[in-house]
């Protein structure tokens, strides 16, 4: 059996030999050309062929270690834009930014408004507008991971560009300028008052007006970015909608809770789904009916398609396409803990499997 040694030197090799660009069977396409690019960002679109003026753009962030194209074949956006009609940005981090392809969340040169990686991923929205004519008041970001906090930089940094955003195991705006802070918010240390939490969205540019939506994801088991952050970008977005703290409504959603926060108008602001049992990635549903979701690392199996129900959040899919597109309408689907053995079995195993790997990649410096 090989050591330990071999294999974090066999996955530093596999780290250095991965491409920073899309595979050539991507559905994905360059998207150059547009604006100075000072993050220094690939940038990919895709568009579907029966797409309508005036249609929905949406901004995907994948995560440390990953590829644009790698993040769609897996997560099933591109097919949802397909059934949909509406437009995917990807920006795609370099390793020359950062040998771990995260995007700089955390760096007051990128994760700021009219620098770096934050304004290059501006630049693409402004950009598909230009080319597109899409919608510019149905703009939405989601991202996994550092590429979730780098959505909320997104939702903070350009409030008046984003209607709605998504995070799937990120961060709060503001907590980190630093790798070393960033590391201990990643490991839920630091503590943070609610108050604390909105102003530092408040500051970061100016705006006075509607705050996008936000649906916060995270598994119970992610040992790479507490849950505790969950709670906390929770505060951050329904402090800034005035909600008070107790959630409108809770109940579940495929066996999983689901808890939903709304303003004095009524409106869903502010929702939060907690993935029992899961470890650090994105929940898919890989048996859905036309849902083209696929495991990978990071992508992983739950029973629960957060890619469609994002969108149904957002509103780009509709209550009366739920049964066309496999979501459930029923809100309470049913009792928790009522998984088929077999299924949980997995995700313990998975859950176990993932922490020995990422113990072994802290270990050899690669995260």
């Amino acid at each position: 059996m090989r050591g330990l040694s071999d294999t974090i030197a066999r996955l530093k090799r596999l780290r250095e030999a991965s491409p920073d660009a899309a595979p050539a069977n991507a559905r994905l396409r360059s998207f150059d050309g547009y604006g100075s690019n000072p993050g220094q960002l690939n940038r990919w679109i895709y568009t579907p062929q029966n797409l309508a003026p005036g249609a929905p753009l949406v901004v995907v962030l994948h995560g440390c270690t990953q590829s644009a194209a790698g993040y769609d074949q897996s997560s099933g956006w591109s097919r949802l834009a397909d059934q949909l009609g509406f437009v995917l940005l990807y920006p795609e981090q370099q390793r020359t930014n950062n040998p771990n392809l995260c995007f700089n969340w955390f760096s007051e040169e990128d994760a700021a408004r009219g620098k770096g990686e934050a304004l290059s991923i501006r630049e693409m929205v402004a950009g598909a507008h230009a080319r597109l004519g899409t919608d510019p008041r149905r703009v939405f970001v989601t991202g996994l991971s550092a590429g979730g906090a780098m959505a909320v930089v997104m939702l903070a940094t350009y409030p008046e560009v984003f209607s709605g955003g998504a995070v799937i195991a990120g961060l709060p705006f503001g907590v980190a300028r630093s790798i070393p802070e960033a590391l201990d918010r990643m490991r839920g240390t630091d503590k943070w008052q609610p108050a604390q939490l909105s102003q530092r969205v408040r500051v970061a540019s100016g705006h006075s007006d509607e705050w996008p939506t936000l649906s916060v994801w995270h598994g119970s088991a992610d040992l790479t970015v507490n849950p505790s952050n969950a709670s906390a970008l929770v505060e951050q977005w329904r402090t800034l909608h005035g909600t008070v703290k107790a959630p409108s409504e809770a109940n579940l959603v495929h066996g999983y809770p689901h808890r939903v926060w709304r303003n004095s108008t009524g409106r869903a602001v502010v929702e939060e789904y907690s993935i029992t049992g899961l470890g650090h990635g994105t929940p898919l549903d890989t048996r859905g009916t036309r849902h083209g979701e696929r495991a990978a690392p990071f992508m992983l199996e739950a029973g629960i398609s957060s890619t469609r129900l994002i969108a149904r959040f957002w509103g780009i899919v509709s209550d009366k396409a739920d049964d066309r597109f496999s979501i459930s309408r029923t809100v309470v689907d049913e009792p928790a803990g009522q998984r088929s053995p077999e299924d949980v079995r997995a995700c313990a195993d998975q859950t176990g499997v993932r922490k020995t790997i990422e113990d072994a990649l802290r270990n050899a410096g690669l995260m």
